[in-house]
């Protein structure tokens, strides 16, 4: 058996080849249309982290936007109850995956549901992704409450990250259930 030795200088070209190549792929993968997207009226539209925005319900139409800008998952916090189209049709149809983490209302922005979207989040991998409730509040109030729990900020700083998220009238439930 013959054994090929590789220069020093082969070998780090390969491996620059392949560095690019990786690079490329993730770039391309986590390309989204900002100004489509911006463009689309979305109500309280945000966009809190790189390759996430959050917002109030979408409507179809502005669905079929965000799937042609680039946008891969489609967050939900809202609970069946609120609303009277199949969302989660409409979204695997347009080719984006649906999630669904039900919050009726300031009950159920708890710690666990704060988990749930950090998990999923993290879960995505910074694929592109639309975070929403009816109107943003209940988004902000979810990541406000895991910026104070988990973060370590302190309530104040936590409310301001929850209100880059949209977090508007639910502020005192979460600093409420953050000086518990």
């Amino acid at each position: 058996m013959q054994y090929r030795i590789t220069a020093p200088w082969q070998l780090i070209t390969r491996f620059a080849a392949l560095a690019m190549l990786v690079l490329t792929a993730s770039l391309a993968q986590a390309q989204v249309n900002s100004a489509a997207i911006e463009q689309a009226d979305i109500l309280n539209l945000r966009n809190p982290e790189a390759s996430v925005y959050s917002s109030g319900q979408p409507t179809e139409e502005q669905l079929q936007v965000l799937a042609q800008s680039g946008v891969k998952h489609i967050i939900s916090l809202r609970p069946s109850s609120e609303i009277d189209w199949d969302e989660a049709a409409k979204v695997k149809s347009l080719g984006m995956e649906f999630h669904n983490i039900p919050v009726s209302g300031a009950g159920d922005v708890t710690s666990e549901n704060a988990r749930k979207l950090d998990e999923l989040l993290a879960s995505l991998n910074g694929q592109p992704t639309l975070v929403h409730c009816a109107s943003s509040n209940r988004v902000g109030a979810l990541r406000a409450l895991s910026a104070g729990e988990t973060g370590g900020e302190s309530a104040d700083a936590a409310v301001a990250t929850g209100k880059r998220w949209g977090l508007g009238s639910l502020e005192s439930a979460v600093r409420s259930k953050l000086a518990e």
